[in-house]
């Protein structure tokens, strides 16, 4: 299957999302930073699932029927940093899907991701991937899972990838930086965790609007 995740840099580049998605034909999309009110019931063929309702940039998940059905959906919230006490920008950062593949019967779990900004600390981050999992394990216990998002890590990756380690995930990087519009932040923000799942790439695509470049996943159940 193809997931693409976006950060949509407050909802400016939601305009580009139906050509994106014809281009690449994902099977589902994981966007961050939108405007739930303003979303579309479907974007070129992928029917939505279900968005964040507490935040003020929320997150959503989209889906192709034809492929999956939708099982349940959850919303979850993390670990706040001071940035989200002062703003609230975010009370859900996480948001996961129960899916069960229509072609074989097999069940899944994908999740769109958000971390707290680069006002915190990278050890607030790990805490909050380590909640998010756990979170969507509780989903369906057993079930492979898949979380994308936007991590806000773009240093110091080794100890984030001990720490999804020791969880008993893995974390897989994109083939080129995610976040290149301001040099001293420039990096890999957006990629994957996951459990259960072959990794057959990860690709990041060509910068548009946003601040972040969108990334293409291709995945397997193991």
């Amino acid at each position: 299957m193809k997931v693409i995740s976006y950060n949509l840099r407050k909802h400016r580049a939601a305009t580009e999302l139906a050509e994106l998605i014809t281009a690449h034909e994902p099977d589902i999309l994981c966007l961050q930073e939108c405007d739930v009110a303003a979303l579309p019931d479907e974007i070129a063929g992928l029917k939505f699932a279900h968005a964040t309702q507490g935040n003020r940039l929320g997150l959503a998940l989209y889906y192709r029927m034809n492929t999956f059905e939708l099982k349940k959906m959850r919303a979850f919230g993390l670990k706040k940093s001071l940035h989200d006490r002062v703003l609230k920008p975010a009370h859900e950062r996480v948001l996961g899907a129960l899916l069960r593949d229509i072609d074989n019967g097999r069940e899944l779990i994908v999740a769109s991701f958000h971390a707290a900004p680069l006002t915190a600390l990278n050890s607030l981050r790990r805490n909050q991937i380590r909640a998010a999992l756990t979170e969507l394990e509780s989903m369906a216990p057993g079930v492979p899972v898949l979380m994308v998002g936007d991590y806000n890590y773009p240093v110091f990756k080794e100890n984030l990838g001990q720490t999804i380690r020791d969880h008993g995930y893995r974390l897989t990087l994109s083939d080129d930086r995610t976040y290149t519009r301001y040099r001293v932040f420039k990096g890999h923000y957006d990629f994957a965790t996951s459990d259960g799942f072959t990794i057959d790439s990860i690709q990041t695509l060509p910068q548009r609007s946003s601040d972040h470049r969108p990334i293409l996943i291709t995945a397997a159940v193991s």
